[in-house]
């Protein structure tokens, strides 16, 4: 790729920024320091992954209002963390956070690289990619949805079956190196709006998966029953009266093996 096309690309996405740009979106404002606090970037990482912006931006805040630094994250037991994460779904995220929390108390310091930052639960190579990028403004080359939906547009059109690791190829080389948080920021906003104006074209990508439907799924038998103990601890016949569906004991015996929540004599509770 020239370096007049690089320019180009990245003018239509700074000026795509400030048309559509979301500066005030709560994980993207510092610090009083005007840092960026890498704990708050994880949070907000972590919530974003299969949950849309308007339902993650006041869970983070309310999120943050109970657990301000990564040490009152990790103090706490996995049933508050599981309370408060409540409404945003996919509950092994909040597991994941809570003991990434605790990993980075016991190590002392926030990892700042890729490799010591995906040895947190939960955090793959792209999620790390974003923390360096958004928390320390480092130039790591991640992939997400908005992102795909950005380089499909402009470099595969009428084309199937895209690797990341094309765009990847492509991303390296248009990426702004000087002002990476930012650039990154408008890759976000502007495959957000493309998405609204041209439609989803993630289905082109070899790593598109639809997501399953919610209403009737395990997903949802999930969190019904974390919902529930969130109130108190309740017997498999309390349970019974309330999450009508057969698949409520292989249901219970998978989140009892990941953790999620226990039994006691009969008796279950987060």
């Amino acid at each position: 790729m020239s370096d007049s096309q690089i320019q180009t690309f990245q003018e239509i996405i700074w000026d795509s920024y400030r048309q559509y740009g979301r500066a005030d979106l709560p994980w993207r404002v510092p610090v009083a320091d005007g840092c960026f606090d890498p704990y708050f970037i994880m949070v907000s990482e972590l919530m974003l992954q299969q949950t849309q912006v308007p339902r993650v931006m006041p869970k983070y805040e309310a999120f943050l209002a109970q657990f301000p630094t990564v040490q009152a994250l990790a103090t706490t037991n996995l049933g508050g963390v599981l309370r408060a994460w409540q409404g945003l779904g996919y509950n092994r995220r909040a597991k994941f956070l809570w003991q990434a929390a605790q990993m980075v108390v016991e190590q002392g310091a926030f990892p700042a690289t890729v490799p010591e930052l995906v040895r947190l639960p939960g955090i793959g190579p792209n999620t790390a990619g974003a923390i360096l990028a958004y928390a320390y403004n480092q130039p790591a080359v991640f992939v997400e949805t908005n992102i795909r939906t950005v380089y499909i547009h402009h470099f595969f059109a009428d084309t199937t079956d895209i690797a990341d690791k094309e765009i990847i190829m492509l991303l390296e080389q248009t990426l702004d190196r000087e002002h990476p948080r930012e650039f990154y920021w408008a890759l976000m906003d502007y495959g957000t709006w493309l998405k609204a104006t041209i439609g989803n074209l993630n289905t082109a990508s070899r790593h598109y998966a639809k997501q399953s439907k919610f209403h009737g799924s395990r997903r949802q038998i999930r969190g019904q029953i974390i919902r529930l103990l969130g109130e108190r601890p309740r017997t498999f016949a309390e349970l019974e009266t309330t999450v009508l569906d057969g698949r409520l004991p292989t249901v219970l015996a998978e989140l009892t093996a990941e953790g999620l929540i226990r039994e006691q004599r009969g008796t279950y509770a987060l």
